[in-house]
């Protein structure tokens, strides 16, 4: 089981199994000490926490975990990403940055003031943010040592309207973006996934890198080594919840027996 009162949780699934589900932005929690650094008061910061927070991911990935043939090995991030974002590049990378989106943000989901611009990141960087990145990248290990491979399988939501912040928000909103890396995602983990989901929602449903483009591999590992695969699955809310933060509805379970589905092509190649 999860622990929230832990920063993340790396929860085991079967053995031999090289799939990892991450799960890196389902969390609302946030930290006494570090809401106390957050300039909204408590009215707007729930409501970005409704807009920022990829809802009920967790318990998608749990559900899918197990249906799924052999269970996958999950890894929840128990902290909001109004922490930090552990997807974001910690650097001048991240393209994010561009809206005060990088690895702690300092602007709102509506570019609205987060946190003051000069307040130092460093402290929440060296206590959330890479724990986390080297946390996952001895999960990854681990999973290559069992099985000789590590799937990452990264799991998301997306509103139905852009927000704001979006880069690249006047792209298609499908049911189901794939966000895929050049290096990373291999056709077959691609084609399993317009499978698994396309069964469901209709290949015309499925959506490659938009609205959202690439997917999660620690840098540990980014780039260099390709027995880790990963693919980004970005589920558009209106498919299984009332938006912005609202309860999850049936179409959950849809989306868990596609998970599940995906989980088990992957396992047996």
């Amino acid at each position: 089981m999860s622990d929230p009162q832990q920063p993340f949780t790396h929860i085991p699934g079967a053995a031999d199994s090289p799939v990892l589900l991450h799960v890196p932005h389902g969390s609302r929690r946030i930290p006494h000490h570090v809401r106390e650094g957050i300039a909204l008061d408590d009215a707007a910061l729930e409501r970005e926490l409704d807009h920022i927070t990829d809802a009920h991911t967790a318990e998608l990935a749990a559900a899918a975990a197990k249906l799924a043939p052999a269970a996958p090995w999950r890894f929840v991030n128990n902290l909001s990403r109004l922490v930090v974002d552990p997807e974001r590049f910690p650097d001048g990378r991240e393209e994010m940055l561009a809206v005060g989106m990088g690895a702690v943000y300092t602007r709102t989901t509506h570019r609205e003031p987060l946190r003051l611009p000069e307040d130092d990141p460093t402290p929440l960087l060296e206590a959330y943010f890479h724990p986390y990145a080297t946390a996952m990248a001895e999960a990854v290990e681990a999973r290559i040592a069992a099985a000789g491979r590590a799937v990452i399988i990264d799991v998301h939501s997306y509103p139905t309207e852009p927000l704001p912040y979006e880069l690249h928000g006047t792209g298609s909103r499908p049911p189901v973006c794939l966000g895929t890396d050049p290096f990373h995602t291999p056709p077959e983990l691609l084609a399993a996934a317009e499978t698994a989901f396309g069964d469901r929602f209709g290949h015309d449903g499925i959506g490659h890198d938009t609205p959202f483009a690439g997917t999660y591999v620690p840098l540990r590992h980014y780039g260099s080594d390709r027995r880790v695969t990963a693919l980004m699955i970005e589920i558009r809310r209106d498919t299984y919840m009332t938006e912005p933060g609202g309860p999850a509805g049936p179409g959950l379970d849809t989306l868990a027996e596609a998970l599940a589905e995906l989980v088990g092509s992957v396992t047996r190649r």
